[in-house]
């Protein structure tokens, strides 16, 4: 591996040095590809598992459990083998349609011309600007992603007295996290009637803890001058509208907003690249190559998962597909488009190119708690792919396989769809 080493040509481009890049990396290395670079803004490889010190990482493709770090490191590992060049602390800055990639580090502004490029730049949590929560803006207002770097990276221990708003995985991961430092984790509020984390992390991080989850409940109240001295959370009715007489009063110095993820999508935007208006990531065909032939996407870049294994196995796919286009170049496609029919919040792939060979994983989620349910994939009015759940969440990524001799038969966009009481 070529560290801190940097030409102004490649075959290949990776944005984002995170597990996405990495496995994307490596695949494409793996496929035949040998000219890639890979950018990484940070001082050092890893992404946003640098921070995640918790285990639970790498049990499905690993059978083991593993924190954040050491699951980054086996791929770090990995791409060391073999001869990829790494830039780190350098910054994109555009990424235009014919692969021109603008960058910036301490050495200046540099513009890479690339044959292929891949965008692995994870995700981002919503900011809370975009809730409309009644107080003041005191210190101690803090995302769970940045609460998490502050304690685990830098050592700084954001505060004694914490109400989260929001039960996504980081939220539930730091509720824990905080009561192990020290601090008292007295509510975690979610507008939602359901939690959308996983199961497992409301068990071992809430329950494990006794930290009461207020499901249909969200932030009403801010107090405080200087700090953040307390909030209020009120129930709330089905259009998520605050009901009078179910407040709830908590003295604290600490909130934090754990109230979604979005895929990083400005380098994406700077392409010109079309957006899917459900995930806010590319849309992408199945192989991640994104509407503008050459350019790739893969990870939380295009989709918010559940679990970093399942970010590595969409990776390889976008890094085996980059390599194709290198060696081979562009083909024709022949794509029906996929599309999220009752019940279901959005699939990914966006499109399903009939040419390229193989199943194909379809990723989505449903849009509210189910029991006893059946998923059906629908084309041409013919159900050619179907599963039952006993129960559906939206916390939990769904996926459902079609195969290859389904896939070249179709003739009409394919819908997913779930009917309950089945």
């Amino acid at each position: 591996m070529g560290e801190n080493k940097m030409k102004l040509n490649y075959d290949i481009v990776v944005i984002g040095g995170g597990p996405a890049g990495l496995a994307a990396a490596i695949s494409a290395y793996d496929n035949g590809a040998r000219d890639i670079l890979v950018i990484e803004r940070e001082k050092r490889l890893g992404g946003i598992l640098r921070q995640c010190i918790h285990n639970g990482f790498g049990l499905t493709r690993f059978k083991e459990s593993l924190s954040g770090p050491e699951y980054s490191a086996r791929f770090i590992e990995e791409l060391k083998k073999r001869e990829i060049d790494v830039a780190l602390e350098t910054t994109v800055l555009s990424l235009t349609q014919d692969k021109k990639v603008q960058v910036i580090n301490e050495q200046g502004v540099f513009t890479i011309s690339a044959k292929a490029v891949i965008l692995a730049m994870g995700c981002r949590e919503r900011s809370r600007g975009a809730l409309n929560i009644p107080g003041s803006r005191p210190a101690g207002i803090y995302s769970a992603g940045t609460a998490q770097k502050y304690i685990n990276l830098n050592g700084y221990m954001p505060g004694k007295r914490v109400v989260i708003l929001g039960s996504g995985d980081i939220g539930l991961i730091m509720a824990r996290r905080m009561t192990l430092e020290g601090a008292k984790v007295l509510a975690v509020s979610e507008i939602m009637p359901y939690s959308s984390g996983l199961k497992r992390n409301i068990v071992q991080c809430l329950n494990d803890f006794d930290i009461p989850l207020y499901l249909s409940h969200t932030i009403t109240e801010i107090r405080g001058d200087k700090r953040v001295t307390g909030v209020t959370i009120s129930q709330v009715d089905e259009n998520k509208r605050p009901i009078k007489g179910t407040e709830k009063h908590f003295e604290c110095d600490t909130i934090l907003f754990s109230v979604g993820l979005i895929p990083e999508n400005e380098i994406t935007k700077s392409a010109n690249i079309p957006l899917s208006p459900r995930t806010r990531g590319a849309v992408v065909y199945q192989n991640r190559e994104t509407l503008v032939d050459g350019i790739f996407a893969c990870g939380n870049t295009i989709q918010v998962h559940d679990l970093v294994d399942f970010v590595s196995e969409e990776s390889e796919i976008a890094g085996k597909a980059a390599a194709t286009y290198i060696l081979e170049g562009a083909k024709e496609k022949d794509s029906v488009a996929t599309i999220n029919g009752n019940n279901i919040g959005y699939v990914l792939p966006h499109r399903i190119d009939k040419n390229q060979k193989g199943h194909v994983k379809l990723f989505f989620r449903v849009t509210s708690t189910f029991r006893n349910c059946v998923i059906n994939v629908v084309s041409g009015g013919e159900v050619i792919a179907s599963k039952k759940r006993n129960i559906a969440v939206p916390g939990e990524m769904e996926t459902l396989i079609l195969t290859q001799d389904k896939i070249a038969l179709l003739s009409d966009d394919i819908t997913v769809e779930l009917k309950e009481g089945v």
